[in-house]
Order: structure tokens, then sequence, then C-alpha cells
């Protein structure tokens, strides 16, 4: 068979992989497309996972990406509970875990990532639990029950979207972190103060600069998380949120460039011409800050594909330059249907730009911090890097904006608000 007669296949049934497979059919691609999934569930997304459907706001059906029927409808073949065990780019072929292959034309690799396992002793007893998959949700959601203890290693998005959960069903919550904030490499100081102050006055125990050491347990179940100076914290239940880490091995393996991530150019084209990448285990490079940057969020898995379906195509102005986007929210306080929910009792935020940890030289706030209703900017030499909007909408095209723009900012302007942001 001619490559050109070949599917296209997508490593990875995950929202990139179904986005992907989607935007190919929306591009009038009519020849085959073959979509294997290492899980059994048919693609879904993760956000829901963290956020509605482990506070059970959210049903099960809300997760997918599409109806069950939708693939037999566009013609895709969806092979599910399938591993990949190697890609073989001179031959265009993907074997599978059951000595199978499957040959390919273009290769689309959303393979995502695997959170980082805790490296201490205890670590493999119940009641330790990781956030990727939705039956990961399915345990963390039945260990939140009013009264439980529940201890949180990391303070992330992921471990303080969890925090907020557990804390609205009663539980009582410890949030473990070795930095001195959460979400300090992402933030920065003075923001996260800001999820610091308000978790803390939610009830979460929040403690900084700790060194977990050990989970103790007895018959195999975890009952507490030792620190490095001999204190212990009782849990229930401990979850672990220490970061993720880009799934690289087949494309390694492969000979693929791997450099924090599957590394591509601006098409999401890898260093073989006939193979992309897309969503967290793509190292893109991006026009806007002429540099490669990996985003580990959903707005990646949801849009990079369609540039990547349209690069796999052959259409040259096809390229990935959106600014990258992420969002969390929570709820602490339950409440009665249609009662409404004081801002200081909700997190609902955006944020768009990207900065390095160091890559900053001021904050300006925007509103009313302590109401939790405020815009925080970013900038470096007078331009805006980034900006997050908290309880505050329909503001993230003038922030995009003013981060596209790349234009010097009057400080002052930009941190009155009643000054339009398309005027500052």
């Amino acid at each position: 068979m001619a490559d050109s007669e070949r599917p296209i296949v997508i490593v990875g049934a995950s929202l990139g992989g179904a986005k992907a497979a989607e935007a190919l059919r929306e591009a009038g691609y009519r020849g085959g497309i073959v979509l294997i999934g290492e899980e059994h569930e048919r693609p879904y997304e993760r956000p829901p996972l963290s956020k509605g459907y482990l506070t059970g706001k959210d049903d099960r059906e809300k997760i997918y990406v599409h109806p069950p029927q939708w693939y037999a409808e566009h013609d895709i073949t969806l092979r599910l509970g399938t591993a990949v065990a190697a890609i073989d780019p001179a031959a265009h072929t993907v074997t599978l875990a059951d000595d199978g292959q499957v040959g390919y034309h273009k290769l689309l690799l959303t393979t995502g990532s695997e959170p980082r396992r805790l490296p201490v002793p205890g670590a493999e007893q119940d009641g330790v639990l990781y956030l990727r998959r939705v039956d990961d949700s399915d345990r963390i959601k039945a260990a939140l029950r009013p009264g439980a203890r529940i201890a949180v290693i990391g303070a992330g998005w992921i471990g303080l979207e969890v925090a907020a959960a557990a804390r609205t069903v009663g539980a009582e919550v410890t949030v473990l972190e070795a930095l001195e904030l959460p979400l300090l490499r992402v933030l920065g100081r003075e923001v996260a103060q800001v999820f610091a102050d308000l978790h803390r006055d939610h009830g979460v125990d929040l403690r900084f600069g700790v060194q977990v050491t050990e989970l103790t347990g007895a018959d195999g179940k975890v009952s507490g998380v030792k620190l490095g100076d001999g204190s212990e914290v009782a849990a229930d239940a401990v979850v672990v949120g220490i970061g993720i880490s880009p799934a690289t091995a087949l494309a390694e393996a492969a000979g693929l460039e791997v450099d924090n991530g599957i590394r591509t150019d601006q098409h999401l084209r890898t260093s073989d011409p006939d193979v992309y990448a897309a969503g967290d285990v793509a190292n893109a490079h991006h026009p806007l800050f002429d540099r490669h940057i990996r985003v580990e969020h959903w707005a990646n898995a949801l849009n990079q594909p369609q540039t990547a379906a349209r690069a796999m195509l052959g259409q040259p102005d096809a390229v990935y330059d959106r600014v990258p986007y992420f969002f969390t929210d929570a709820e602490w306080t339950p409440r009665q249907p249609n009662e409404p929910v004081a801002s200081r009792d909700k997190l609902s935020m955006e944020y768009l730009g990207y900065v390095e940890p160091d890559g900053y030289d001021r904050v300006v706030f925007r509103g009313d911090v302590k109401a939790n209703e405020f815009i925080a900017f970013w900038l470096k030499d007078g331009r805006v890097l980034a900006g997050m909007n908290m309880n505050v909408w329909d503001v993230t095209d003038p922030i995009r904006e003013l981060i596209v723009s790349k234009r010097v900012v009057d400080a002052d302007r930009l941190a009155n608000p009643n000054i339009a942001l398309g005027e500052v």
C-alpha cells in the first residue's frame, strides 16, 4: 500500500486526539483515521475530573468529547484499551502491544502526560491517590466525605482544586508544599499570596516549606504523612499532586527530538516530517514568543489539534500562535439551587499569556483584591506579558490584545478600573 493510501493515525485517544480527528473531517479529509487509546473510556476532557465531576455537580456523561456513535458516523476507527509498543518512522508503522501493526501516512502523537510519583517509603499503600484519569477522580470522590482527613501533597492547580472540593463536602484538608507559597513558580509571589489567603479563609490548613519523608500506615492502608521535622499529619487519604511529566517514551524510542516534551515547529511537526505532536506532550515553537514552550492545560489540547490537522493535510498557513490560556474554578460554600455565591466563596479565574518565574519586574492589580474581584497583570519593561482575571468577566479579548501588541502601557491607567482596558 502506498503511503498516501494509508490512514492518518492518532496515538492518544484524549481530548487532543478526538479533536484532531474532528478537525480532519471538518477540513474535508476523507481518508482513513485510526484513533488509538490505552484507556477503555472513549475520549474525554480532564478539567472536570478536578472540578465539576469530582464535586458531583456534573454527571459522567458530560466529560466525554463526543457521543459514542460519533466515531462510527464519521468513519473513524476508534481502538480503545490498546497500548502502542513502538513507532517506526522509516516504515511508517505503529506496533501495538498485542503485536499488531498499523501503517500510517501521517502520525499525530497526543500521548499527554503522567503524574509524577511520590518517591518516599509508603507511597504504594492504599489510599494514596493521583489524579489523571476518570477512575482516579472516582477514587478521590469516594474519599471526600464529611469529617474525612485529607492530606494533599503539592499546592499546584490540581492540589488546590482537590482541596477546595474536599472542603466543600466538609472534609478536613491539609495541603503540604515544599515551596513557601502555592503556585509560586506559575504566578509569582504577589498573586500566589492571594491564593494562599483565599484557601486559608475557607479552612484549608496550608503548610509551606515542608519536606515529605514517608507515608505511614498499617496493613497496607495509609494513615499519615511524616514530615522532615519529625511531625506527622494524620490522613484517611493522601492526594499527590506534584506535577506531571510529558509521555515521551514512544517518541524517544522512535528517534524523535525530545526536550521537555516532543519538540515541534510552529506547525506542530516533529523532527520527522510525517509525525506531529499536540497537547501536553508538545514543546512547540511559538511565533509570538519566538521560543519553544510546553503548556500543560486544556486549551492546548483543545486547539492545537486543529493546527496539526491542517498541517498534516499540507496547508502551509497552519501555524499555532494562540496566546496560552488556562482556567480554574472552585466553590467552597454549599448552597441551595439558584442561590448566588459571594465572590469570596468562589474562585473563577482565567489566565492569558506566558511568564517565566523570574521573567517579570512588576505586577499591577486592577479591582478589589480583598473582595476576590480583580485582574492581575504581569509586566516587563512596561509591556504586559500575562493577565489573570478573577471573578471578572468579558475581559479576555482586551487582555489578549495587550499581550499581542507588546506595547508599553501606563501602569497607573492599567490599574484604574474606570479606564477601559482598550484605552490603556
